[in-house]
């Protein structure tokens, strides 16, 4: 698992120290922060994005748009919450021009392929339930369940109220709960036991 963001909150004058000298241009001092937070961004982004290669370009581009907007940050939010935020708005942005673009292919093609009727079998995985879930969905649950950060964080992140993400979460917890229970309780029960 990734590292918790307690962690990070631990490091943050040293964090904060980098964001300052990075302010006055200081590239080493963003390449410092760029390895502190490049593997859980990377696994963020391929859970938001699905796909490894979109993950490693969305790394890229949300580190550049950090550097380029760094003069932004406010200590006032927990800079792993600002880089999530910024992550987010981008991966929201790739998806809603995937569909795009996936509308118009369908529009010019002739021969729709057939969508699979079939349920989802006993061995689903993290992926597939994943896949289920809209990005907004997956973003609280990512950022709840895997990077265990809390509800006012998440709030501040998706500007959104910390009851109206707590609701959310908890709608999204039981639906994932009931869909395993339909399944006949046999869906990877260790993984929606763990949010």
């Amino acid at each position: 698992m990734d590292r918790d963001y307690r962690e990070y909150e631990s490091d943050s004058g040293e964090i904060e120290m980098l964001i300052e000298r990075t302010k006055l241009g200081d590239k080493e001092a963003f390449a410092s922060i760029i390895r502190k937070f490049e593997k859980p961004m990377y696994i963020y982004c391929y859970h938001m994005l699905k796909s490894k290669e979109e993950a490693e370009d969305a790394l890229q581009e949300i580190f550049i748009r950090v550097y380029e907007q760094i003069h932004k940050y406010r200590p006032n939010m927990i800079f792993s919450a600002w880089l999530y935020k910024i992550a987010y708005n981008y991966s929201l942005n790739q998806i809603r021009g995937k569909k795009r673009w996936l509308r118009f292919i369908d529009r010019y093609k002739y021969d729709q392929p057939e969508t699979s009727t079939e349920p989802i079998d006993s061995q689903t995985t993290l992926k597939d339930l994943l896949n289920l879930l809209t990005a907004e969905e997956r973003h609280i649950l990512i950022l709840r369940a895997i990077h265990r950060y809390h509800f006012n964080e998440i709030s501040e992140m998706m500007n959104m109220k910390p009851a109206t993400v707590r609701k959310k979460y908890e709608r999204l917890r039981k639906r994932l709960q009931t869909k395993e229970v339909n399944e006949g309780g046999t869906m990877n029960a260790s993984i929606t036991k763990s949010i």
